[in-house]
C-alpha cells in the first residue's frame, strides 16, 4: 500500500510505521482469523465429500414366532446381508472438485478482504498524518497573529493606532489558538481510531508523519487498467466459475441413477439349509428429476458472467474517477507551492513591514495572513484528498505502484 517516512522528535520504542500498524492489523483483526478459521471448515466438508457410500449391514428373520407350523424358530429363516450403493455419473469426483473449488476461492477471499483492510488502515493513519500537519499549520497561524498582536502593541504605545486594533488582533489570536486547539483533539481521536483495528483502546504510540504534499507520479490509466485484470474482486469470478461448474456438473451427475445392491446369505431352519441371496434396484426418473437442478447451476454460471462484466465496469468507473482526482490534485498542489504561496508569503512580509512603518492599516496586513493560512490549508486539502485517491488506486489494483507515498523513506515502503 502506501509507506510514510519518519520526522524527529518521536522515541524509538514510541515510534508507529505504517508497516507497524498494517502488521498489527493483519495479525489481530479478526476478520482475517475468521476466514482462516472458515479453512478448517471447509477441509472438513471436503474430507466428507470424498467418502464413498457406505456399507450397511443387516439381519432379518421371518417365519418366526408366529401360530401353528411358524410357531418358535422351527420354520425361521435368517437372512444375514451387505448392501450399499453403487454411484454412478462420476458424484464421487463432482463432489470432490466441488469442495476443492470452495476451498481454493477462500485464498482470493481472503486477499481480498486483506487489501480493504490495508486500504483502511492506511487511510487511518494519514488521517493522523493530516491531524499532525493541520496542527502545525495552526501552529504557525498562532505565530502569525502573535506578530500582529506584538505589532499593534507597539503603535498604540507610539500613539500611532487606536486600542480597537490591538483588541481586534488578540481576538485573532484566540480564535487561532482556538483552532490549534481542536486540531489536536482531532489528533487524538485519529490516533484512537487507527488503534481500534487492532484492538488497541489506549494508544501508546506516535505516527511517523510524513509530508503529504509529496505527491509521486504514478502509471497512466491504461497500465493501471490492465492492473484490473488481476485484482482479488476480478479474480474471484474465476473461482466462483469453478464452483458453478463443479454444482453444474454434480447436478448433470444426478441424472445417471445409482445402483443400490444387496448381496447375503440366508438359512433355512427347517432343512438347515443355506442359500445366497442378492438384489439390486434403480431409482426411475432421475434424469428428469435432475433437470431443474441443471437448469438452475446453468442459470447461475450466466449470471455470474453477467456480475463480471458490472462489477469490471464498476472498478473501471472508481479507478477513472480515483485517477482523475489525483492528477488535478497533484497538480494544484504543485501550482499552489511553486507560484501560489511564494508570492503570498513575500506578500505577507512585506505588509508586515508596511504596517510597522504605518503605510497600511491593520486590516490589510490580517487580510494577507489569512490568505496565506488559508492557501496553505487549501494545499493541505487537495494532498489528503490526493492520497487518498491513491490509497483508493493501489486498493482497485491489488498492489503497490509507486515506491513512495507522502515522504516516506525506501526501508518504509509497504508492498
Amino acid at each position: 500500500m502506501i509507506a510514510i517516512g519518519s520526522v524527529g522528535g518521536v522515541q524509538a520504542q514510541q515510534r508507529l510505521t505504517l508497516g507497524d500498524a498494517i502488521a498489527r492489523v493483519a495479525s489481530a483483526h479478526p476478520d482475517i482469523r475468521l476466514i482462516d478459521a472458515r479453512a478448517a471448515v471447509l477441509a472438513a466438508e471436503r474430507e466428507r465429500a470424498a467418502q464413498r457410500p457406505p456399507w450397511t449391514v443387516g439381519a432379518e428373520i421371518e417365519n418366526a414366532f408366529g401360530t401353528g407350523a411358524a410357531r418358535g424358530l422351527d420354520e425361521a429363516e435368517l437372512t444375514l446381508t451387505l448392501a450399499s450403493v453403487l454411484e454412478r455419473g462420476g458424484k464421487l469426483d463432482a463432489r470432490r472438485v466441488l469442495a476443492q473449488s470452495r476451498i481454493d476461492a477462500l485464498a482470493v477471499q481472503r486477499e481480498t478482504r486483506r487489501l480493504d483492510l490495508l486500504a483502511e488502515t492506511a487511510r487511518r493513519y494519514l488521517a493522523v498524518v493530516a491531524a499532525d500537519h493541520a496542527r502545525a499549520l495552526a501552529t504557525l497561524d498562532v505565530e502569525q497573529r502573535r506578530r500582529t498582536v506584538a505589532a499593534a502593541r507597539q503603535r498604540l504605545q507610539a500613539g500611532a493606532s487606536p486600542e480597537s486594533v490591538v483588541l481586534t488582533a488578540q481576538a485573532a489570536l484566540a480564535r487561532a489558538e482556538l483552532a490549534r486547539d481542536r486540531v489536536a483533539q482531532q489528533r487524538t481521536a485519529a490516533r484512537q481510531h487507527l488503534a481500534a483495528l487492532w484492538g488497541e483502546r489506549t494508544p501508546a504510540f506516535d505516527a511517523i508523519a510524513g509530508n503529504p504534499l509529496i505527491l509521486p507520479t504514478i502509471a497512466s490509466l491504461d497500465t493501471l487498467t490492465a492492473e484490473l485484470e488481476h485484482t482479488p474482486e476480478i479474480t474471484q469470478f474465476a473461482d466462483q466459475r469453478r464452483i458453478g461448474e463443479a454444482r453444474l456438473q454434480l447436478a448433470r451427475s444426478a441424472a445417471k441413477p445409482d445402483l443400490n445392491w444387496q448381496v447375503g446369505v440366508r438359512r433355512l431352519q427347517e432343512t438347515d439349509d443355506t442359500a445366497l441371496v442378492a438384489g439390486l434396484s434403480m431409482p426411475l426418473g432421475s434424469r428428469s428429476r435432475a433437470q431443474p437442478e441443471i437448469r438452475a447451476a446453468e442459470a447461475e454460471l450466466e449470471v455470474l458472467s453477467i456480475e463480471r462484466e458490472a462489477k469490471g465496469l464498476s472498478l473501471y468507473s472508481t479507478l477513472v474517477e480515483a485517477h482523475g482526482r489525483y492528477t488535478v490534485a497533484q497538480a494544484e498542489v504543485d501550482r499552489l507551492q511553486d507560484d501560489v504561496l511564494p508570492k503570498l508569503t513575500r506578500a505577507e512580509k512585506a505588509a508586515e513591514r508596511t504596517y510597522r512603518a504605518g503605510a497600511i492599516s491593520y486590516l490589510e496586513w490580517a487580510q494577507l495572513q489569512s490568505e496565506q493560512t488559508a492557501a496553505r490549508q487549501q494545499q493541505l486539502d487537495v494532498a489528503l484528498d490526493a492520497q487518498r485517491a491513491l490509497i483508493e488506486i493501489q486498493r482497485l489494483t491489488g498492489q503497490a505502484m509507486v515506491a513512495s507515498v507522502v515522504g516516506a523513506s525506501s526501508g518504509d515502503s509497504i508492498p
